[in-house]
């Protein structure tokens, strides 16, 4: 199963999320769900960096992902970089919503702003 963490400062913002595992769906190659889960978080970390120019912290390796936002960036980057992250997550909750058994979404609050 591919598990997402998608982690919330207090006041509702995405700081980073973390993808992990693998789906099963289908042999690999032709996996629509492991497909459908990397075009969308590795797309909307490229979108990020391509529109806003912030460069998010990646580590990644097989079957796991994970992203971290900056801190500190200005008001008016950080809003375009949410809305590209948000669109991510409604992204993978439709995958979810249709390939549960083999997606499982978290949402948690970070401890720290």
């Amino acid at each position: 199963m591919i598990n997402i963490t998608i982690y919330r400062t207090e006041s509702g913002t995405i700081q980073s999320f973390k993808i992990s595992g693998h789906a099963f769906f289908a042999n690999r190659g032709q996996d629509i769900v492991c497909a459908g889960a990397s075009a969308v978080s590795v797309g909307a970390i490229n979108a990020v960096h391509a529109i806003t120019g912030i460069t998010p912290e990646i580590e990644q390796g097989d079957g796991f992902l994970r992203c971290v936002i900056p801190e500190n960036i200005p008001e008016v980057i950080n809003e375009k970089v949410q809305l590209l992250l948000e669109g991510m997550a409604v992204s993978l909750r439709t995958i979810e919503e249709e390939y549960g058994e083999h997606i499982k979404i978290t949402f948690k609050k970070q401890e720290v702003e």
